[in-house]
């Protein structure tokens, strides 16, 4: 395939986020070229098969063709892998995905005549149905803004929001808090006699329906949350004990450990 100089997007990392964003990509339509590169050009030869990305084996080759270039590795590999990069020659847009790495490090490491954003996707962007958290650097223009939103923006919701908020919001909007919450509760369910196949319908529509319903609609959360737990009645006697037995001190002790992470990920880079 012919190589497409200084106007492909080009992921740098070729792992799960870079799979379910090619995925949500593709399925939208998005048919502009899509460069992958990765350390071990075996772990994208799927992407090549299913999505028709270019595989590049080289590093500089690949940045070169990038007009948006995201960097799709672990926080721990950023540094390594901006210093690899070196001096870029022509201006581009650089997207990170890596938690907890802030702008202005990102710029101490990679600085003019790249212009940095940052963005935390979540894996369901594959279905379209994603939601994405993006943050500026000042020096970016409108254009190349509206560029990185337009991007994300064809996999789901996009929302920009400042940076000292962009840890906070990576540790909430996390889908594997649904993920979560799912398996526990169906295994609940299970222990009290349905087969794992009906644990399973009724914790998914506990869990999707109605917020489906609540978003969709116009009630707020608090009148939903009085007309689904009766007083007096099941689920408001399953709430009391949940809250009673540390529910809400333990979702919030978990998104604290996992701003601690963030914040760690930080002074790290």
């Amino acid at each position: 395939m012919k190589a497409v100089r200084k106007s492909a997007t080009v992921f740098l990392g070729g792992g799960r986020i870079t799979s379910a964003l090619v995925a949500g990509l593709r399925l939208s339509g998005y048919e502009k070229p899509i460069v992958v590169h990765d350390r071990h050009p075996r772990k994208v030869l799927r992407l090549k098969q299913q999505y028709r990305v270019v595989v590049e084996h080289s590093l500089g080759k690949a940045v070169q063709q990038a007009h948006l270039l995201i960097i799709a590795v672990r926080p721990n590999s950023v540094r390594e892998l901006l210093d690899r990069i070196g001096k870029i020659s022509h201006p581009v847009t650089a997207v990170s995905l890596a938690a907890g790495v802030p702008l202005s490090k990102l710029r101490a490491r990679l600085g003019p005549p790249v212009r940095w954003a940052r963005a935390m996707p979540s894996p369901v962007c594959r279905s379209g149905r994603g939601l994405t958290a993006v943050v500026f650097d000042p020096e970016l223009s409108r254009s190349e803004q509206q560029k990185v939103k337009q991007l994300f923006a064809r996999v789901g919701l996009v929302v920009e929001i400042p940076e000292n908020q962009f840890d906070a919001f990576t540790v909430t909007y996390s889908c594997s808090h649904g993920y979560h919450a799912l398996a526990v509760l169906a295994a609940a369910a299970e222990k009290l006699g349905l087969s794992r196949r009906m644990a399973q319908i009724a914790a998914l529509h506990a869990l999707t329906d109605g917020l489906i319903a609540w978003r969709e609609g116009k009630t707020s959360l608090q009148n939903l949350l009085h007309e689904a737990a009766t007083p007096g009645g099941i689920s408001a006697a399953a709430m009391a004990c949940m809250k009673k037995s540390g529910y809400t001190r333990a979702v919030e002790r978990g998104l604290r450990a996992g701003m601690a992470r963030a914040r760690k990920n930080a002074k790290r880079r």
